[in-house]
Parts: structure tokens; C-alpha cells; sequence
């Protein structure tokens, strides 16, 4: 059975509560999961500790990168996270995975893509296959992805309240990567 994992940061819980309906979704497609909150106790001088979490990602099939965008880019704590991951790079653990996206910001346009691009960049340098939208805004009767970015979910909450159109669009992208993740491992 495939198995996905959503690794994300939140301050306000705006990204977490769209990182948890991408993997109930993800769930109630059919796949296993795994989702971890990035913590601060786990950054030790800046740096990201938590091997058991990188066992965990090598025995995924997908994962699903998430952060607030802070200053034009994921947070430092998911940074920390990713700068760790380098230590897996060069044996190349998470090649072959899907990986897809989730940002929010305060502001309908604050630079959020930047953040996606930052993401698609990383899964790029582990091999991964990166995983974006395919609805256009205000997609049908859903009014799915709202904010019209492909790369992945794109939020915007300046009162840590999260719309609906958003909540669903990160559910829309864990069933998406479950689906994909599962077509993929089929034809492996």
C-alpha cells in the first residue's frame, strides 16, 4: 500500500490545519500516512534533529512539503528541516517519491509561489516528482484553488482564519498525490 507524508511548519495553524485536510484526504483515498509538525525543540543551533522522521520519509511514497511564507520563502524552521535532508541527499533516499506543495501568507499575493518554487526545487534535488494543481481558478462548483497557483496550495489568512476554498484545495491535492502516488506504484 502507498504511503504519504505531509512534513510541515506552523505558526498561527493556518498551514496546519491545510496540511491536515491534505493527508485526511490523502487517507481517505486509500494511502497510508504520516504527518509531522516541525517543532523547535528539534532545531538544536540551527540546525533540524530527527532521524526517526528521515527513517520514517525512506519508507514513503510521497511527500508533501508545507510552510507559511515568511519574508518570501518557507520559514526557517522548515528550512532547517530541509538543509538537514541534504544529509540523505547524496545516497538519494527520496528519489523516485512524489512530492507536491502547501504555503499561506497574509496576503493574496505575498510572494507564496516563491515559496512553492523553493519546494519544487528541493524535491528536484532529491529526484523527486514533483506534483501541482490541475484546476484552474475558482475551478466549477468546488471554486477550488481560488488563488490561481499551479505549483501547489496556495492560503492567504491575515487573522489565522482559513477559507473554505483553500481547506479544500489542499484536500484536493492529497487526494491528487494519492491517486498519483498509488498509479505509480502499479506501474513500477
Amino acid at each position: 500500500m502507498s504511503k504519504v507524508a505531509v512534513v510541515y511548519f506552523t505558526n498561527t495553524d493556518v498551514t496546519g490545519q491545510l496540511a491536515k485536510a491534505c493527508i485526511s484526504a490523502a487517507e481517505q483515498a486509500g494511502v497510508k500516512t504520516c504527518i509531522h509538525r516541525i517543532l523547535g525543540e528539534e532545531i538544536i543551533e540551527g540546525r533540524f534533529k530527527n532521524a526517526d522522521l528521515f527513517d520514517r520519509l525512506a519508507d514513503c511514497d510521497a511527500i508533501v512539503f508545507a510552510s507559511p511564507t515568511y519574508m518570501g520563502g518557507p520559514a526557517a524552521q522548515f528550512k532547517a528541516f530541509a538543509d538537514a535532508s541534504s544529509e540523505y541527499w547524496s545516497e538519494q533516499l527520496w528519489a523516485g517519491k512524489v512530492a507536491a506543495g502547501i504555503t499561506s501568507g497574509a496576503a493574496p499575493n505575498g510572494d507564496q509561489t516563491a515559496t512553492l518554487q523553493y519546494f519544487s526545487t528541493l524535491a528536484s534535488q532529491h529526484g523527486m516528482f514533483w506534483v501541482g494543481l490541475n484546476v484552474f481558478h475558482g475551478y466549477k462548483e468546488q471554486a477550488l484553488n481560488r488563488l490561481g497557483s499551479q505549483m501547489g496550495v496556495v492560503a492567504e489568512s491575515a487573522d489565522g482564519f482559513v477559507n473554505s476554498s483553500d481547506l479544500e484545495t489542499a484536500a484536493y491535492l492529497g487526494r491528487r498525490v494519492a491517486n498519483i502516488t498509488k498509479q505509480l506504484k502499479i506501474k513500477l
